[in-house]
């Protein structure tokens, strides 16, 4: 299933430097690692706000729920999720 995920990171300002660096190290390497898998499908940024809209490919919506909380920066998070399905007027084979 694919899965349209919005994610507003909001680290705390009073978060030592050090440790909000060490999270967005490991969440930087966790993303990479998602991808290469094929799980996290899309990611872009939203210009001019630390947010990302991200197309996930996971077999439901616990398996995505699962996933995300996984993410380094999860605790720093408001996330929005919409489930996808192909359109019957696209032109692609496939999703990819």
């Amino acid at each position: 299933m694919l899965f349209q995920v919005q994610m507003d990171v909001r680290i705390p300002h009073d978060l030592p430097e050090t440790k909000a660096e060490a999270l967005k190290k490991a969440e930087r390497a966790r993303a990479q690692e998602l991808q290469e898998q094929g799980i996290w499908r899309h990611l872009w940024r939203h210009a001019g706000r630390y947010a990302n809209t991200s197309i996930f490919d996971v077999a439901s919506s616990q398996d995505l729920h699962d996933l995300l909380s996984t993410l380094p920066l999860f605790p720093f998070m408001d996330i929005s999720v919409t489930p996808l399905c192909r359109h019957p007027s696209s032109i692609r084979d496939d999703d990819r």
